[in-house]
């Protein structure tokens, strides 16, 4: 996550080596499991390629509910700041190439930025974006039938579309692969796609 700050704040680049150093490039296949449901969060992770999804299981049903690309950071934030067991799982879509940065890492950079006000902003900002995010998913779950919220995705995140397999994308709309099919199909005829 520090490394989308690193342009916004200049006056701490003699920090930025220190704070890299921190986080460990890693290379890891598709369908690689970061985090299960239940386990305690230790590390945040950083997208430098690849795609990734967070799902939980609902009643034996794998249900995702967020994909993280190019430039994200993620982390199961309730496990990794509170040390209680993580609401989610935390997989590679795709081969990945990762930052990850240890939770006493974390802790040592946000202990040296403490004081840096305009940094903190930045990383309310990040999180409340986040939050957003979340807000206006539920939202459309409320409001919107499965088709509204496919066309939706089409507009909003269209590299889900163009990367994430059709179950992943099925899962996180809440319907089914054939559901999904058949939207698609009536949206072909239809010309909207």
């Amino acid at each position: 996550m520090f490394f989308q700050f690193k342009d916004k704040f200049p006056h701490l680049i003699q920090h930025w080596d220190a704070y890299i150093g921190m986080h460990k490039r890693i290379e890891v296949p598709a369908r690689t499991v970061l985090l299960h449901e239940g386990d305690i969060s230790k590390r945040s992770f950083i997208v430098e390629k690849g795609c990734l999804r967070v799902w939980f299981n609902n009643n034996g049903k794998d249900t995702t509910f967020q994909f993280f690309f190019e430039g994200e950071g993620l982390a199961s934030l309730e496990s990794f700041r509170k040390n209680i067991p993580g609401m989610f799982t935390i997989e590679t879509i795709e081969p990945c190439i990762l930052y990850v940065l240890e939770k006493k890492d974390y802790e040592t950079i946000m202990v040296s930025l403490n004081k840096e006000v305009d940094f903190l902003n930045e990383m309310i900002n990040v999180l409340f974006e986040r939050q957003l995010h979340y807000m206006k998913q539920f939202l459309s779950f409320i409001r919107d039938t499965p088709q509204q919220r496919y066309l939706n995705l089409l507009t909003e995140k269209p590299q889900i579309i163009q990367r994430v397999p059709q179950h992943y994308i099925a899962s996180y709309l809440g319907i089914t692969t054939v559901h999904l099919s058949r939207i698609k199909s009536r949206l072909l005829k239809e010309k909207h796609i």
